[in-house]
């Protein structure tokens, strides 16, 4: 079946169902082994194998395509009722291409997942020709990369750190596509990349809402016939402009102007207390002394009195495990603070202190995890999955737990941050973990029912209350769905950089997240030298935030205080402490100055300089290049006068 306009012809093979789109002299067709299926609890049902399959095409006012009905499903040789739409069509004034897969009757089959529409040839093994994937910061898979694809965080599921945003794109050449999953609440991708190529094959799959399909998904691809990553990231941009959904940190500073105040700091991450239940998976039997350690208030203040003595500049303090439980311990119940590192009298006057220093002040906090050890923890308002099970781990330091329904998570926000107030502890900015790492939840309690899409709703809501306190909302990572309210995160990394070392690498590192969203958020970046390659490079690229200390909250507390030093032996600590933090500081002084000056611009563009991605390039807004060396080390700062 063939239809087409002037410029586009749009073929379905109704035997096998793949696509094919040409647009002037450029074509793209779906793979052949591309099957259109419903993954249903059973096994899998081909569309194909619908006994009724009709085939229409359509034209109204705004685009022409081919509608197709599927019904007639046979399980154990019954008939079921089951039966689903798609449109596949073009708006002809865009020439964007548009996939819709509508559920019509949902009796009869139990559907886990819809691989549809399915990947496209792209079969060359050749360097220039390359697949864009949104795990983490962003990573470029050439054809012929040497690694095969592994495993990714989260399995690509959108809205998580396993793709930040909800795209994939190909390019081969100069020509490529942009895919953009309109509906991306409960979809996700998934690819296919064997060592050396010769092939990269990217597609998406629809997974159900409260156990069923439920509402129309939307899949839109746009073509260009000259084009590269820059290109769709732009054309990307420009999608999420048109909707609303890009707020830069300049239109966040009206709602809370303390957002200009993080420019230009460095990251000290530190914690105060931390407490391994023995029922967590870390917790360490051969060595019970190391499941609890403590830091006093009173040591963080000196602390962050010492950097600025060596000259550190400003500083963002980010405090873990202040409450009383101790870290990732007794959420969402984690006041008062900890009594024995100081109480509320010792956070007071840290904050106090902090301040005073023109520095800035936040705290971690917690509203997904439900631990047992609580006193509010009641299984009513934890999520129960549709088939009665209230999911679980104990695999954090608090032990068992189950998730709070985000339905509840502001009210414990405000009830937690209104007895913060009530201490006049002053605060900056705010850390709600997890929230835009993880997936979306769902809850199917009808007190409280909840899809994953109604789920990030309530998450932004609780960074908006904290806006409109001019408290600065941050969250572990960065998604797609928080940019109109997110003003910070922990980092936004490349994928390798959470895997160690030695982990493969999957391709080229590359900032399609930063070239979209880099003037909406602050994102603090890694500043170690690792296995040869220094991390302060991408920090540079990016035009990030640095992070000068960065710790676990269970890592052993390096700082000597200088009324310490009373032994050699702690009198060369002191002085191996000073030099490290001396070196440290200059180099996220020269972070932090490019950061006062770009990190309100767009990055307009990326480049790689040589082929093996050695040397890159970046460009912002207002004409200042970043060029890196990751051989040498070497880096260079140019301004637009310069």
């Amino acid at each position: 079946m063939e239809i087409q306009n002037k410029h586009i012809v749009l073929t379905l093979d109704e035997e096998t169902l793949l696509l094919s789109v040409r647009i002037g002299d450029m074509v793209w067709k779906w793979h052949n082994h591309a099957v259109p299926q419903l993954v249903c609890d059973f096994g899998s049902v081909p569309f194909v194998s619908a006994r009724r399959i009709r085939h229409n095409t359509f034209r109204n006012g705004v685009g022409f395509g081919i509608e197709s009905c599927y019904q007639g499903f046979l399980v154990e040789d019954q008939e079921v009722p089951y039966a689903f739409y798609t449109r596949i069509w073009i708006e002809e004034s865009t020439e964007h291409l548009y996939m819709e897969w509508i559920p019509i009757e949902e009796a009869g089959l139990k559907v886990q997942k819809v691989f549809w529409p399915g990947e496209m040839e792209f079969e060359e093994k050749r360097s220039d020709w390359y697949t864009l994937l949104n795990v983490g910061q962003g990573l470029m898979v050439p054809n012929d990369w040497p690694t095969e694809l592994g495993k990714l965080f989260f399995d690509g599921f959108f809205g998580t750190a396993g793709s930040y945003m909800p795209w994939f794109g190909q390019v081969r050449g100069k020509e490529g596509y942009l895919a953009i999953c309109e509906t991306p609440w409960d979809a996700g991708w998934q690819a296919d990349h064997p060592e050396n190529g010769p092939y990269t094959h990217v597609g998406v799959r629809f997974e159900p809402s409260l156990g069923k399909i439920s509402y129309r998904r939307i899949m839109q691809y746009r073509f260009y016939s000259d084009c590269d990553y820059n290109t769709i990231c732009k054309e990307y941009r420009n999608y999420v402009r048109e909707r609303g959904q890009l707020v830069t940190l300049a239109q966040k500073a009206v709602k809370a102007p303390e957002i200009d105040h993080f420019i230009g700091s460095s990251v000290v991450h530190v914690g105060i207390k931390s407490h391994m239940d023995s029922r967590s998976f870390y917790y360490d039997t051969e060595h019970p002394e190391n499941n609890d350690t403590l830091v006093t208030f009173e040591r963080r203040e000196k602390l962050m009195d010492q950097l600025h003595r060596l000259g550190a500049g400003k500083l963002y303090l980010h405090l873990d495990g202040w409450g009383q439980p101790g870290y990732d311990n007794g959420h969402p119940d984690y006041c008062p603070a900890c009594a024995e590192a100081g109480g509320w009298e010792g956070l007071r006057n840290l904050a106090n202190s902090v301040r005073a220093q023109g520095d800035l002040f936040a705290l971690h906090d917690q509203y997904r995890d439900f631990y047992h050890t609580a006193a509010s923890f009641d299984e009513n308002y934890a999520c129960v999955q549709v088939d009665g099970t209230i999911p679980g781990t104990s695999k954090w330091a608090g032990g068992p737990q189950n998730y709070l329904c985000a339905t509840q998570a502001s009210y414990y926000l405000r009830r937690n941050f209104n007895e913060l107030s009530k201490q006049e502890i002053p605060l900056n900015g705010m850390y709600l973990d997890v929230f835009t790492c993880n997936e979306g939840d769902e809850c199917a309690n009808p007190m409280h029912q909840m899809t994953r899409r109604e789920c990030y709703d309530y998450r932004n809501q609780c960074f908006e209350f904290l806006l409109s306190r001019n408290i600065v909302p941050s969250s572990e990572e960065v998604s797609d769905w928080s940019m109109g309210s997110l003003a910070m995160c922990h980092y936004a990394p490349h994928e390798f950089m959470l895997l160690g070392s030695d982990a493969p690498r999957y391709g080229l590192p590359v900032p399609l997240f930063s070239l979209v969203y880099h003037d909406c958020v602050l994102v603090p970046w890694m500043m170690e030298e690792i296995g040869g390659e220094d991390y302060m490079l991408y920090a540079l690229l990016n035009g990030g935030m640095p992070y000068l200390i960065r710790e676990s909250p269970s890592d052993p507390d390096t700082f000597v205080a200088e009324e310490e030093a009373n032994s050699a032996q702690l009198r060369q600590a002191r002085t191996a402490w000073i030099d490290n933090q001396q070196r440290a500081i200059g180099r996220c002084l020269a972070v932090a100055d490019l950061h006062k000056r770009v990190a309100k611009l767009e990055l307009i563009k990326h480049q790689f300089l040589t082929p093996d991605g050695k040397k890159q390039l970046s460009v912002f807004a207002d004409g200042t290049t970043v060029a890196v060396d990751f051989a040498s080390g070497d880096y260079q700062i140019q301004t637009a006068h310069e």
